[in-house]
């Protein structure tokens, strides 16, 4: 192992100690889907005791919306030499839609391949790039127009919802109508409500077929508010533990999508 390998793993093992504590007062959860490999991530806030006359009141844990990925999770293990597990792998495989390159096609990518300069910061199990077959459409709009739910839809659906049907006490239930707007939120929402929005082209699920570790998530009006998180750009240069760090804490603190401007050697 080399010097500059030696370093990167040493980082990846400070970016775990320093952002990927647990959450105080809650826990990280997985509401399984209709399949054993849809696992959806969410965090369960545990509530104090109301205080009552006679002693107190239990309140039961609420389920929210959780952007943090694995990094909080206290059973995953976190190495940046090796990357986040390809969650969705299975998924797109299983659509026979796609096949797997054997090798990058672009100047660019055969370039930096060829570099041996590069080898100490590459992945030690580096995957073959896929695209769609001749023919085909690999896009979630391109499955919802035909009639098609994939499990990234009903990820999505399982998510919107934050088990809202596990909410046992009715004064929970109870909200104010309010002015929609023209917006059209259903109560419940279904992997065929999913379906339909981005059918219609009201809404996106943004998830490449190269990026299978990427949690299904929906941008959409009738769907809960994203945040997009800009964490900025450093002056001169950055390397990618300071990046990924970077990354993490603006997922940790509710970000749903996180643009980054940064150069840097290896960026």
């Amino acid at each position: 192992m080399n010097a500059a390998l030696s370093s990167l793993q040493q980082q990846a093992r400070q970016l775990s100690e320093s952002v990927t504590r647990p959450i105080p007062g809650s826990r990280k959860i997985h509401v399984p889907g209709s399949r054993s490999d849809l696992q959806v991530p969410m965090r369960e806030i545990v509530l104090t005791r109301t205080p009552t006359l006679f002693g107190g009141e239990e309140n039961a844990p609420v389920t929210v919306y959780d952007t943090s990925g694995p990094y909080t999770d206290p059973t995953a293990r976190i190495d940046l030499s090796c990357g986040l597990p390809p969650l969705r792998a299975g998924w797109v495989a299983e659509r026979g839609d796609t096949e797997l390159l054997h090798g990058l096609s672009s100047s660019f990518g055969r370039a930096r391949e060829a570099d041996a300069r590069l080898d100490a910061v590459r992945f030690p199990s580096r995957l073959q790039p896929r695209r769609a077959v001749a023919g085909a459409n690999v896009t979630q709009m391109h499955y919802a127009r035909r009639g098609i739910i994939t499990p990234e839809m009903e990820f999505v659906a399982i998510r919107e919802n934050q088990r809202i049907e596990a909410i046992g006490d009715a004064a929970l239930l109870r909200q104010h109508p309010g002015q929609s707007f023209g917006a059209s939120i259903p109560t419940r929402i279904t992997p065929e409500f999913v379906r339909e929005e981005i059918a219609r082209g009201r809404a996106v699920l943004p998830n490449n077929i190269n990026h299978p570790e990427s949690e299904p998530m929906i941008i959409g009006r009738n769907f809960l508010t994203k945040i997009n998180a800009n964490i900025g750009n450093s002056a001169v240069s950055s390397g990618i533990a300071e990046e990924v760090e970077k990354l993490v804490w603006a997922i940790r603190w509710g970000g749903d999508t996180v643009m980054d401007l940064s150069t840097g050697k290896h960026i």
